[in-house]
């Protein structure tokens, strides 16, 4: 349960906190820092045998604790409108309407936990509009909707058959 990747996961979320401090450069390194260990803490896993179950829940649900928290002090600094907020977590509406259509259908002790190809390219643009955030980058209403289709397309590729390790 205690393994590197999973500490890697953990460190996501003081992180998240140096959003509380309005300082340009602590929340470039934050978001930074985010981004790093959320792009080795799953290669370590792998690397030193210690996939889990624990692991394979706990990196996007750090994932998402970052994001949400650096999104919400944006929101309310009103540098992320509620579109853009909206559009932003669209993926995860998405992943929690799969998550019920599961439940509904009683097969919710089947799902695997595991990577998915739009959720991990959904995360990394989330990071990246973040940073551009911060620097006081404004960024097109398209490229909020790419959220929406993202968050589409993960859905989908949930109801695919996993033929790889992501």
């Amino acid at each position: 349960m205690f393994s590197a990747s999973n500490s890697l996961s953990f460190i996501r979320a003081p992180l998240a906190f140096l959003f509380l401090q309005e300082n340009t450069t602590l929340r470039i390194i934050a978001i930074l820092l985010a981004m790093i260990t959320d792009s080795i803490d799953g290669y370590l896993a792998r690397r030193s045998q210690s996939v889990s179950r624990f692991g394979a829940i706990l990196d996007p649900t750090m994932d998402k604790f970052f994001v949400y928290f650096a999104m919400t002090v944006l929101f309310l600094e009103n540098r992320l409108g509620a579109f853009e907020l909206t559009a932003m977590l669209s993926r995860d509406f998405f992943l929690c309407l799969y998550g019920f259509m599961m439940l509904v259908t009683k097969r919710w002790k089947s799902i695997v936990f595991r990577a998915i190809r739009w959720g991990k390219v959904t995360t990394a643009l989330q990071f990246v509009v973040l940073v551009g955030i911060v620097l006081g980058f404004t960024f097109p209403w398209y490229l909020y909707v790419s959220f929406v289709i993202m968050g589409w397309l993960a859905f989908l590729e949930l109801f695919q058959p996993r033929t790889s390790h992501a």
